[in-house]
């Protein structure tokens, strides 16, 4: 026997693990019909050549956003057509030069070498166009481009120079009110359409499970009570079907571990505790630099405690904006970087409320002057151990 066959004559409960990642696409999405049916409306005219609205698509993290829009993207394409749809990751593609190479570099193969200008990228974008192309591109957590006035406004402009073809922006983002950053010029050029995808309830995450269930896991190898259980601790926390199927799925690999046949109740119990560590290190880890600096800095004061602590209104576990960011300059230095502006260490803050990662409000009257008070979303050990892998200050 190999080394490898050990492994793959194991007994285990499951039958396909990958049915339960989250980049799995399933043929039928439940409870997302509406959403792909008026998004293909919106997007179809493109198909007859013809430029289709610009969409925002709205929803917190797991809320089927993404698969809806790649399995929208599986169905457009069967359709011979001057029509493309380009995917990118903002995370990955975080700026309007690294936007414009990604969608380009599939018409003009030559741009995937370095060293090309922006004018000229921009130059062949509009040749693309000029060919009588229709392209949409999707921006998959639009908010985290650096650029994003300038990048929606060279992509609106784009329609109105190259005279013939078409633009469109399909943006999704967690965040409801990230439109209300943007430059006026560009929420008008945008002339979006919204689209809202809201959080899963108990019920349709129980269904949404029982699907993947019957499909990766052998027969009866999961109790039902587990389905449920899993269901209502993810409504609970967030409505996240992501997280729903991490637990379902941590929760088969103990069952693996302790060399049952069944997965139940006290492995999504056990489960819970390993996949909060995992998402929260899976968070953090995809962060920008700064953004990283920026939480490591809030972990370690939230350890060490504020030194305004003892202040009248300050509520426990709450540290002053204005202390956070002289430990962030502290944390850059001793890194070697240089630390960012005021106002770009206040939209690091944004990005990482809405990734959940920690609380702002503002301070209250007990507190002399207006200050905004900050506060980990999760455990100080954790996110500084997490952090602390990358940064040592």
């Amino acid at each position: 026997m190999t080394n490898f066959e050990k492994f793959l004559d194991k007994n285990s409960v499951f039958k396909n693990i990958s049915v339960l990642s989250p980049h799995y696409i399933p043929k039928i999405l439940p409870y997302r019909e509406k959403q792909i049916e008026e998004i293909m409306s919106y997007i179809a005219p493109t198909l007859k050549n013809q430029k289709s609205r610009n969409i925002l698509i709205y929803g917190k993290t797991g809320t089927g956003k993404t698969c809806s829009v790649k399995k929208i993207m599986e169905e457009f394409e069967k359709i011979q057509s001057n029509a493309r749809m380009h995917y990118l990751n903002c995370r990955v593609y975080n700026s309007k030069y690294r936007v414009l190479q990604k969608v380009m570099k599939d018409y003009w193969p030559e741009l995937e070498k370095a060293g090309f200008g922006l004018p000229f990228i921009y130059e062949k974008l509009l040749e693309t166009l000029k060919q009588q192309r229709y392209l949409i591109v999707v921006l998959d957590e639009i908010d985290m481009v650096k650029d994003l006035d300038d990048l929606i406004y060279t992509l609106t402009r784009a329609n109105d120079e190259s005279g013939t073809g078409g633009l469109s922006i399909m943006g999704i983002s967690n965040k409801l009110s990230f439109k209300e950053n943007l430059d006026p010029r560009s929420k008008s050029s945008l002339n979006e359409v919204e689209i809202v995808f809201q959080p899963y309830t108990t019920e349709q995450l129980q269904k949404i499970l029982e699907q993947r269930v019957e499909e990766g896991f052998q027969h009866n190898a999961v109790k039902q009570s587990a389905v449920n259980l899993a269901a209502a601790l993810t409504a609970q926390e967030n409505g996240d079907a992501r997280y729903a199927l991490k637990l379902l799925m941590r929760a088969g690999e103990i069952a693996d571990e302790k060399k049952k046949n069944f997965v139940d109740d006290s492995d999504v119990e056990e489960a819970r505790k390993r996949v909060e560590t995992d998402i929260i290190a899976e968070t953090i880890n995809t962060l920008p630099e700064m953004h990283k600096i920026t939480l490591h800095a809030i972990a370690k004061l939230s350890l060490n405690g504020s030194k305004y602590a003892r202040l009248d209104g300050m509520a426990e576990g709450f540290l002053m904006s204005g202390e956070v960011y002289e430990e962030y300059e502290r944390c850059c230095r001793q890194l070697r970087k240089k630390p960012r502006s005021l106002r770009w260490y206040k939209e690091y803050l944004n990005d990482l409320e809405m990734l959940g990662l920690v609380i702002t409000t503002p301070s209250s009257k007990g507190i002399r002057g207006q200050t905004t008070l900050i506060k980990l979303g999760h455990e100080p050990e954790i996110v500084y151990k997490i952090t602390n892998t990358s940064f040592f200050c």
